[in-house]
């Protein structure tokens, strides 16, 4: 099954961090959507959506890419870090899905290192985060969705 995961990933990497987790040792191709926006899909079976929580939902530009890049009908998931709390999580970026008619098959979420708005003033929410056991949580969800990649 030709794998890829589409992510946007910025202040400290949490998710970058969550998607690598995903893919060590396995065939999949990570695509940065800042690197890569107009990345082609077509020819993936399966294909997830990566971003940290953005005044509590999806980073827009993950959203734009979805509606303009994934092909109709395809079987797709979600990943997202977050700060504190993780809001409408993945509302937007499902809602972006269905209009492409895609197959919903799970997401996958934690908490990740923060340093946005009065966090830095503390040095930062979840120092530490993604821990190990999140990074195998994530490993774990992503082998359920295909075992044999």
């Amino acid at each position: 099954m030709k794998t890829a995961i589409c992510y946007f990933s910025y202040h400290h990497g949490n998710t970058r961090k969550v998607v690598q987790a995903m893919a060590q040792g396995r065939d999949v191709d990570l695509i940065d959507i800042a690197a890569q926006p107009d990345a082609s899909l077509e020819a993936y079976d399966l294909i997830g959506f990566a971003s940290g929580i953005y005044g509590f939902s999806f980073h827009p530009s993950v959203i734009d890419f979805a509606r303009r890049r994934l092909p109709r009908g395809k079987r797709v998931f979600f990943v997202y870090t977050y700060g504190g709390a993780k809001g409408s999580g993945a509302k937007a970026i499902a809602k972006a899905a269905a209009e492409k008619d895609a197959i919903l098959l799970g997401e996958f979420g934690c908490r990740g290192y923060n340093t946005f708005g009065p966090f830095r003033w503390v040095g930062g929410s979840g120092k530490g985060l993604p821990s190990q056991a999140d990074l195998d949580r994530a490993r774990s969800f992503f082998a359920a969705l295909c075992p044999a990649s």
